[in-house]
């Protein structure tokens, strides 16, 4: 597994379970790095804070893309990983749409329903679609 794979494995974690505490993911975060038990490496950091910073407009993208599912339907894996993978194909100019895209299936496929890779690559690939369409 690739650092950047561990990363975004790690960032996953942290906005994962502040999802479900109901709280700041940057707080997690945060806290995390205070008690030492904070990720090793700095695009985890880069990840979280940036899908903190953005998570409205992301969101809105989820939910115009997401047919059906409301974002509080969504299992809290899947609407994680989808922030993070929307996260990288419109902020984050060095990884390529396909990296972003595969990499946030195969965080589904490893942590969420047998479902979840084909609704994960679904949604994003909609989005990205529509960046190239503009």
């Amino acid at each position: 597994m690739s650092a950047r794979s561990k990363a975004r494995k790690r960032a996953l974690d942290i906005l994962f379970a502040a999802d479900l505490r109901g709280e700041s993911a940057s707080a997690a975060l945060d806290r995390a790095i205070e008690s030492g038990e904070g990720p090793t490496n700095d695009y985890t950091a880069v990840l979280v804070r940036g899908v903190v910073a953005e998570q409205s407009s992301i969101d809105a993208l989820l939910a115009e893309h997401s047919q059906g599912w409301s974002l509080e339907r969504m299992p809290a894996v899947d609407r994680n990983v989808l922030r993070l993978g929307v996260y990288e194909l419109i902020y984050v100019d060095d990884v390529a749409d396909a990296v972003a895209v595969s990499e946030a299936v195969a965080l589904v496929q490893d942590l969420s329903t047998d479902d979840s890779p084909q609704f994960v690559n679904g949604v994003l690939g909609a989005i990205v679609r529509r960046e190239a369409t503009g």
